[in-house]
């Protein structure tokens, strides 16, 4: 029988792959198998099924935090937007992401796609591949499914002109059974947070979370499965913290400091959307079918999660407010407060804090907002303000 890893290892092994920003995992994943090649994506939903049926290792860029001072980054774009695709420029121009032979850009907003167009000016096609993937808006399986279907038809031939491999609908169903796994020790761990939120720390959900932005797909199913069974044996005894949804994470990622700041301030964190793209999949994608394209489409069309970069329609096709949607998971997981935040200039998520605040002001939902960046480093006005609204509901409520 296999050793199982104990809790404090796999969050060491969690810790190096966030710290990493040399990518030194993906480098060694790499060298290990013969004629084997990784491709990157930022934020926020890539199928990563794909990739992997490929043979390639899907690696999540997310920036590098504060472990990197932007210079050459910051020449390509203009102050007043978000900070990821500029930390992201400057690891790809000081050799960081050397060892990926593409990249992805998901249609998360204008910058993204701006940056898909930077990206082909610093790397032509020759020198690595380069997709703008453009989601569908509409969920109309006639329409938007059908257009979806032929955007990873497209996807699929460039993998296999770029691997040499040609994907096999066995290789679809294989990987997809894979990152189904994946998703349920999700569901699993967000279960276990939601009831007994003091035995799975914010800051260690956040590192298995970025770890399985970049790690072989079957590694983290072993992680998660370890640490979801190490941790039901722990000791470790509640806090009279409040519980509360932490929403405007879903691209930039916070730094770690800032993740710990929140739960050390008072708050219990049982539902978010820190690297959403991980669990973006709310249910099972059908892993046993002839037409695994058609699955994975009907996957983001019927069970995908609400998001800012998302477009969400009701029954007669007509906008759906995403703040219905919050308020119900608000009621559902039973909080008593929401912290909502954001990198700064992210235009998806603060073009809906107003629509949020509204809804969160007529069901008498208690809130507070900031805003932050990948880079930042003092948080003592967010651990005073969160500790503050952290105080007033265990005192009012």
């Amino acid at each position: 029988m296999e050793k199982k890893m104990k809790v404090v290892d796999i969050i060491k092994r969690c810790r190096e792959v966030y710290e990493d920003i040399e990518f030194n995992y993906v480098r060694k994943w790499i060298d290990e198998r013969s004629g084997a090649k990784a491709i990157g994506y930022l934020p926020i939903y890539m199928p990563r099924e794909i990739v992997y049926a490929a043979g390639m290792l899907p690696v999540g860029i997310m920036g590098a935090g504060d472990m990197l001072e932007i210079i050459k980054g910051d020449s390509y774009y203009q102050s007043y937007i978000c900070h990821i695709p500029r930390s992201s420029v400057e690891m790809a121009l000081d050799g960081k992401l050397d060892c990926l032979s593409g990249m992805v850009f998901p249609s998360i907003c204008d910058v993204v796609r701006n940056l898909s167009g930077v990206w082909k000016l610093l790397f032509p096609e020759n020198e690595k591949y380069s997709w703008y993937l453009d989601l569908p808006q509409n969920f109309d399986p006639n329409i938007g499914g059908k257009f979806y279907q032929v955007v990873l038809k497209e996807f699929i031939s460039d993998l296999e002109t770029l691997s040499g491999k040609t994907i096999e609908v066995n290789d679809l169903n294989h990987s997809i059974s894979l990152y189904n796994q994946n998703r349920r020790y999700f569901r699993e761990l967000c279960k276990i947070r939601a009831e007994k939120p003091w035995l799975v720390p914010l800051g260690e959900y956040y590192l298995l979370n970025r770890a399985g932005s970049v790690m072989d797909v079957e590694e983290h199913n072993e992680l998660l499965s370890d640490y979801i069974g190490g941790i039901k044996s722990l000791k470790r005894k509640p806090l009279d913290n409040i519980r509360v949804v932490l929403l405007g994470c879903f691209c930039e990622q916070p730094p770690l400091g800032l993740v710990k700041t929140i739960e050390m301030a008072g708050c219990y964190v049982v539902w978010d959307d820190f690297v959403i793209g991980n669990r973006f999949i709310e249910s099972d994608i059908d892993a046993s079918t002839d037409d695994p394209i058609k699955a994975i489409s009907d996957g983001f069309l019927f069970g995908s999660t609400f998001s800012s970069s998302k477009y969400e329609i009701n029954e007669l096709g007509i906008n759906k407010p995403k703040s219905e949607l919050l308020v119900k998971i608000i009621r559902n997981v039973g909080v008593d407060g929401v912290i909502l935040t954001g990198p700064s200039f992210c235009d998806p998520i603060l073009l809906d804090h107003p629509g949020y605040m509204d809804a969160f002001d007529k069901e008498n939902i208690p809130y507070i907002t900031f805003q932050y960046s990948e880079d930042m480093a003092q948080y003592q006005v967010i651990d005073e303000e969160v500790g503050t609204f952290s105080d007033s509901i265990r005192l009012w409520r």
